[in-house]
C-alpha cells in the first residue's frame, strides 16, 4: 500500500493486486503496535481508505497474477485472475444485510485465526476495503445443497450473482513491486507444544484477535475451550525459528518484541493475572525496543524465563508446560490456563511461483533475494522489478514501509530512465 501510495502521488498509475477481499494484510489483524502501543487499525484504515479512493490506483482485491511476460519493449504483460465473489462489487454498497441473514453462522474465520466465527457470506473485518462481500462456495448451503438463497432475497440492490465465474484480466506495466508477505509456521508442526490438539494452546497471532476490540471476544482475554479469563498465561517464542534440524533455520525477527507487546496488553487486561516468557535470548535491535522489553520486565510484571520448553500438555482443566530456566538452572513447571506460540516467519508459497514466473531469485526458503543485500536491497536480477517487506524476509512494521517507499523510488528512477 504504502509503495502504490509514493508511485501513485507522484502522477503514475498502479495497479495493486491482493490476493484477500480486503486490503492491509497481517498489520490488518493485529491490535496494538511496538513498542508505542498504539491501535493497528488507527495507524492501517486511514491508509487503506486512500489507497480505495485513491483515482492513480486501481484496487484488484481478490484477485492474484497467473502470468507475467517481458516484451521487448522491456515492459511486462500481466494476466490476473479476479475470483468470482457471487457478489456484483460495482452494484454492491456494503450494506451488511446479507450478511445479518446468512444462516451460514459457525463457519471458523481465517481472519480470526479459527477462533472466531464468520458467515458464508463475509467481509473479512468491519474496516474492510473494499467492504464488499465474497460467498465461501464451499460452505454456502445454495452451492452445496441448491437451497437458501437468503442473501439474495434481502439484497435491496440485487448484488449476489450466483452464477459469477472466475474472470482475466490483462494489464502493460512498465515496473512491478512484489510484496506477497509471509506465512505463520504451522502451529501442527509442533507436537511437542500440544499444536493443533490442546484448544488452549495457540498462536500469536490468535492471541491477537482476542486482544482486538473487533475480535471475536470485543477484546476480552477469554481462554478458547471454556470462554474462561485465563489467570496465567504463557509465552512461547522461538517456535519453530532457530531450530535447522526440525523447523526453521531463521530468527523471525519480530518475536521477542510482539511477545512483549502481548504480555504487557494481557497484563493490563487482567490485572491480577501473571504472564510468562520463555525466551532463548531477547533480541530487540530497534528504536526505543529495548527500553521497551526493560519496561515489560520492570514496570509490567511480566516474568522473563530463559530456557527452551520441552512439553506442553493438557492436565485437568490446565496446560502444563515443563521447561528449564538456563540461568538459575533449575527445571520449571507452570499450571497455565492459555499458552500462546510465537510461530516462526516463513515465506508464502505464492512468492516462489510469482518468482519462478518473473524470472526472480528466491534462497532456499523460498524468500526473494536482493541483487545486492547491501547496496540494492529492493532491486533484483531484473530490470523493473523490485522487492519489499516480508517478502525478503521477516520484518516489522517500520522496516517493511521504508523498504516500500524505497521500492517505490526505484520504480520512479526507472520510469524516468526510461523516458
Amino acid at each position: 500500500m504504502q509503495a502504490a501510495l509514493d508511485i501513485a502521488n507522484a502522477g503514475h498509475r498502479v495497479i495493486l493486486v491482493e490476493k484477500l477481499p480486503s486490503i492491509g494484510g497481517r498489520m490488518a489483524q493485529l491490535s496494538e503496535t511496538f513498542p508505542t502501543l498504539d491501535c493497528s487499525q488507527c495507524i492501517l484504515t486511514p491508509r487503506t481508505v486512500e489507497v480505495g479512493s485513491h483515482p492513480n490506483i486501481e484496487l484488484l482485491a481478490y484477485s492474484e497474477v497467473v502470468a507475467a511476460e517481458k516484451s521487448e519493449q522491456g515492459t511486462y504483460r500481466v494476466r490476473i485472475r479476479r475470483f468470482a465473489s457471487y457478489v456484483d462489487w460495482d452494484i454492491c454498497t456494503g450494506c451488511g444485510f446479507c450478511q445479518e441473514k446468512c444462516p451460514q453462522k459457525r463457519i471458523p474465520a481465517e481472519f480470526q485465526r479459527n477462533i472466531g466465527p464468520r458467515k458464508a457470506i463475509y467481509t473479512l473485518s468491519p474496516q474492510a476495503v473494499p467492504n464488499k462481500p465474497v460467498i465461501d462456495r464451499e460452505n454456502c448451503t445454495y452451492f452445496q445443497k441448491g437451497k437458501c438463497r437468503l442473501c439474495e432475497k434481502v439484497c435491496p440492490v440485487g448484488a449476489i450473482d450466483y452464477e459469477q465465474q472466475d474472470r482475466f484480466i490483462e494489464r502493460e506495466v512498465g515496473a512491478i513491486i512484489l510484496a506477497t508477505g509471509y506465512d505463520l509456521y504451522p502451529l501442527e508442526n509442533l507436537a511437542e507444544y500440544g499444536g493443533g490438539k490442546v484448544p488452549d494452546v495457540i498462536d500469536a497471532l490468535a492471541f491477537e484477535r482476542l486482544l482486538s476490540a473487533s475480535g471475536p471476544t470485543a477484546g476480552k482475554i477469554q481462554r478458547p475451550s471454556d470462554g474462561k479469563e485465563p489467570k496465567e498465561v504463557v509465552f512461547l517464542q522461538c517456535a519453530g525459528s532457530r531450530e535447522p534440524e526440525r523447523h526453521l533455520p531463521h530468527c523471525s525477527k519480530v518475536c521477542c518484541m510482539y511477545s512483549a507487546k502481548q504480555a504487557i496488553l494481557y497484563h493490563h487486561r487482567v490485572h491480577d493475572g501473571q504472564p510468562y516468557i520463555f525466551y532463548i535470548d531477547i533480541r530487540s535491535p530497534g528504536k526505543r525496543y529495548d527500553e521497551f522489553i526493560q519496561r515489560a520486565m520492570e514496570d509490567e510484571s511480566v516474568i522473563y524465563l530463559r530456557g527452551k520448553v520441552s512439553r506442553v500438555f493438557r492436565q485437568n482443566d490446565h496446560v502444563v508446560v515443563m521447561g528449564a530456566d538456563t540461568l538459575s538452572g533449575e527445571q520449571v513447571r507452570i499450571d497455565a490456563d492459555l499458552v500462546v506460540v510465537a510461530l516462526g516467519l516463513m515465506p508464502r508459497p505464492e512468492t516462489r511461483q510469482l518468482a519462478e514466473m518473473l524470472d526472480v531469485a528466491v534462497d532456499s526458503l523460498g524468500w526473494l533475494t536482493e541483487a545486492d543485500g547491501d547496496l540494492r536491497p529492493v532491486e533484483t536480477r531484473q530490470e523493473g522489478i523490485f522487492i519489499a517487506g516480508a517478502a525478503v524476509g521477516p520484518a516489522d512494521i517500520p522496516e517493511t514501509v521504508a523498504q516500500a517507499s524505497a521500492a517505490a523510488a526505484k520504480v520512479l528512477q526507472h520510469f524516468a530512465g526510461a523516458i
